[in-house]
């Protein structure tokens, strides 16, 4: 049964891997702490979880049995489609980010370049692009195309020309806004990127980072597209203001949904669109 256009796609991306927790205390990093910000956040209205996970220093981290732990605890704790980054943080290796579908989750994002990420360099080589597709199709975990440029669309374009459908045969992708290094968080730039689109997608969220996190949803939904929010994008509500939990950031990305005349999708909604098992 297709699922109705005014049901909106909310996403929560609650860690990241870039703030620490000595910056920003609220910040969940455990395992108890991230399942108890996905469980707030469904309330809230989230229909996907996007999981960056972190040592018992709470330092990023690709673990294979820590993921393993996290999507099952995930699983049993909530309802959400359980999406791990394959992107880990820009220090790991890309054996490592292979390796993250050993956890088996239901989706897995799959970012389309190279990015300059700040003062760092966000490394996804075209070799590693087609490999961890090749192996999301093998492993029916369905990706979510991460594109934080331009290029990056073309690329998507590439890829599903020479190895086809994603597993579900479903194409999402997630416009990334406004890091330092990709497109700008701005209505022309998103309306840019949702005109260069292949015809193969499916469906369509943007991410603002930073201030650009309200322009980037108000721009979204008046285009008829998903939103992801979560304290990895974003980590004050407005100037000075501190957010204190990811559900807060759901109950916003709702409320502007409501004004469009959007509702929250549900978890078995999320699924159908997505194509998830």
């Amino acid at each position: 049964m297709p699922v109705p256009p005014e049901a909106l796609l909310v996403t929560v991306a609650p860690t990241g891997a870039e703030t620490t927790k000595a910056d920003c205390p609220q910040l969940p990093t455990t395992l108890p702490e991230l399942v108890r910000a996905a469980q707030d956040s469904e309330e809230a209205g989230a229909a996907m979880v996007h999981v960056h996970i972190r040592d018992d220093d709470h330092r990023p981290s690709l673990d294979p049995e820590r993921l393993k732990d996290t999507v099952a605890a995930l699983r049993e704790g909530t309802g959400l489609v359980v999406q791990l980054s394959t992107g880990g943080s820009v220090h790991d290796p890309l054996d490592a980010r292979l390796e993250v579908l050993d956890a088996a989750p239901d989706s897995c994002s799959l970012t389309m370049g190279t990015t300059n990420f700040g003062d760092d360099v966000f490394s996804n080589p075209w070799p590693f692009i087609c490999d961890l597709y090749q192996l999301s199709q093998e492993r029916e975990v369905v990706p979510e195309f991460e594109l934080f440029d331009l290029g990056h669309v073309a690329a998507l374009a590439r890829l599903i020309a020479r190895y086809g459908l994603p597993y579900g045969g479903k194409v999402h992708v997630d416009f990334v806004m406004g890091v330092p290094g990709g497109m700008p968080g701005t209505t022309d730039a998103l309306v840019a990127g949702v005109a260069a689109l292949p015809p193969e997608v499916t469906s369509w969220s943007a991410t603002g980072i930073g201030r650009t996190t309200l322009a980037v949803g108000l721009a979204a939904l008046s285009k008829g597209g998903h939103l992801r929010v979560g304290m990895e994008d974003v980590l004050t509500l407005s100037r000075g203001v501190p957010v204190e939990s990811n559900a807060q950031l759901v109950e916003r990305a709702v409320a502007m949904g409501a004004l469009a005349q959007r509702r929250p999708m549900t978890p078995a909604e999320a699924r159908e669109l997505l194509g998830c098992r």
